[in-house]
């Protein structure tokens, strides 16, 4: 029995499925078998509208097509082309042997085109993984497609074009890597934030390290223009982690048609009023979150403590680990999720409690209530914990420019060669990923350093992980200021940005 190969996609990989189609007497019907989801089953009359309609016979009597192996999952439209091969490889328009060196998906449409699929990437990546010479993809993923290297794609748009290019009548040219300049433009919105200096120096660590950072003040400070400056600061993806991030927005469906690599680091913003599963990602069939969206990227949760306390909760886990398994009864997931997490917060329900030119209208109850929003754990996972103050009018006045988002990036992208070069030997990118075994070896710190610490931690001010997060953090600052070594004035600045707990006002 012949098979041709396709591809399953579960989570952000792809693994083999194999195509079978018999042609048996009986009834004239066509089943498809291999525990397939509605939307496979489907695709019988589009796969029989498609074939007529490209100028073949479907077959008479009974056709059974099975998609093994049969105890995963299949889901999506990927499988009509693959399918249809199949039936005309039984029916004697194409010999077996054409097909059996390459992969194929697509979806059909009635009269023979091929649509755009999700997952191409992934299935590129196992089509090399297992020994395959070739691709067959919609013409729109061929770019995507290409970006893993060592692999030959045909992007076709017909099924027609597919069975003459397997007949030689008409050969179609394997895919090329567009390798147009593809770099990412710097949108400077730091000239453009007055004053808070302190807080663009956490900006700046918190890129540097790819630390979480809270940034806490009253409305009109510049939290969110701080937040969206963030991005402009930020190193380029390296092919891995493009890789990684492509591979994500093209099993969520975010890649636009004919869209190669991800070059620009994702920058997610949900709505406060998005559900755990549309964070942290889920449904029957689990796909990817925001957390996972914004992997290798940066996560903006504005106004915090307006997110459901359930919802907030949930984010421990990821920020901590930096994946996300998700368990269903049709199977379990992992998606990976390294984000950057920055937040915004007011320090009370009208923003005003430490506003000095507006009187604060909260009373302490709600005021209480308001900060108990964000749990201590939760809290306490933030690296750097930013006051945010209302801009002084002389600042916001003054005709002085500020340093631009090049000159921060410059330093930035020095601080992450050091880190790369720390890392080498690893697959860590930044401080942040820093294990709790790597501590010692990585942000050694001398004795007045640790007389500093231990001071902190005897006043309560710092917990067992803000121990090791505030050295992950000096090890950033020490970066930044091209010090090998870790000093005294570098921890004692990241212990400054641990001290300001936004859950530890005077109200």
């Amino acid at each position: 029995m012949f098979s041709l190969t396709s591809a399953a996609i579960i989570g952000i990989e792809a693994v083999p499925v194999h195509v079978e189609v018999d042609i048996l007497r009986g009834l004239k019907t066509f089943v498809i078998v291999g525990l397939p989801d509605a939307s496979v089953k489907e695709s019988r009359d589009r796969i029989k509208s498609a074939i007529r309609n490209s100028g073949f016979r479907f077959p008479r009597g009974r056709v059974v097509a099975n998609l093994a192996p049969a105890d995963v999952r299949k889901q999506g439209p990927l499988y009509d082309l693959p399918i249809a091969l199949a039936v005309l490889v039984a029916s004697g328009v194409l010999p077996a042997k054409l097909l059996h060196d390459a992969v194929f998906l697509g979806e059909l449409a009635l009269d023979g085109r091929i649509r755009p699929v999700q997952g191409a990437l992934i299935s590129s990546m196992m089509t090399k993984r297992i020994g395959k010479t070739c691709l067959f993809v919609p013409t729109e993923n061929v770019q995507e497609a290409l970006a893993v290297h060592d692999v030959q794609v045909f992007g076709v748009s017909t099924l027609s074009e597919v069975v003459d290019h397997l007949l030689e009548r008409r050969v179609l040219e394997p895919g090329v890597l567009d390798e147009t300049d593809d770099a990412v433009e710097v949108v400077d919105l730091f000239t453009s934030i007055k004053g808070q200096e302190v807080a663009k120096r956490g900006i700046e660590i918190a890129a540097a390290g790819g630390h979480n950072i809270l940034l806490n003040g009253p409305p009109g400070a510049g939290k969110t223009l701080l937040a969206k400056a963030l991005p402009g600061i930020l190193p380029p993806l390296v092919y891995d982690e493009a890789i990684e991030v492509t591979a994500i927005a093209s099993v969520a469906g975010q890649l636009a048609s004919g869209q190669g690599l991800v070059r620009e680091r994702p920058f997610r913003t949900p709505h406060h009023s998005a559900s755990a599963t549309a964070l942290i990602g889920g449904g029957a069939w689990p796909r990817p979150g925001e957390v996972s969206l914004a992997h290798r990227g940066v996560l903006f949760l504005d106004e915090m403590p307006e997110f459901s306390r359930y919802v907030l909760e949930h984010l421990r886990q990821p920020l901590e680990d930096g994946h996300v398994t998700i368990s269903r009864a049709a199977g379990t997931m992992r998606f990976p999720s390294r984000f950057l997490l920055v937040a915004a917060m007011n320090p009370c329900p009208c923003g005003h409690l430490t506003n000095p030119s507006r009187q604060c209208v909260c009373t302490l109850a709600q005021i209480h209530r308001y900060q108990k929003k964000l749990s201590g754990p939760l809290l306490d996972r933030f690296d750097l914990v930013l006051d945010v103050p209302a801009v002084k009018p002389d600042e916001l006045m003054s005709q002085e420019a500020s340093e631009s988002s090049e000159a921060i990036r410059d330093r930035v992208l020095m601080a992450r060669d050091r880190q790369r070069e720390r890392f080498s030997s690893t697959d860590q990118f930044v401080n942040a990923e820093i294990g709790h075994t790597q501590i010692e070896t990585l942000c050694p710190i001398d004795s007045a350093s640790r007389d500093l610490l231990k001071t902190a931690l005897q006043s309560g001010k710092l917990s067992a992980r803000g121990f090791t997060r505030v050295r992950k953090v000096a090890r950033t600052i020490a970066d930044l200021a091209e010090s090998d070594t870790i000093e005294l004035i570098h921890l004692a600045e990241a212990l400054h940005y641990r001290g300001q707990d936004a859950n530890q006002q005077n109200v």
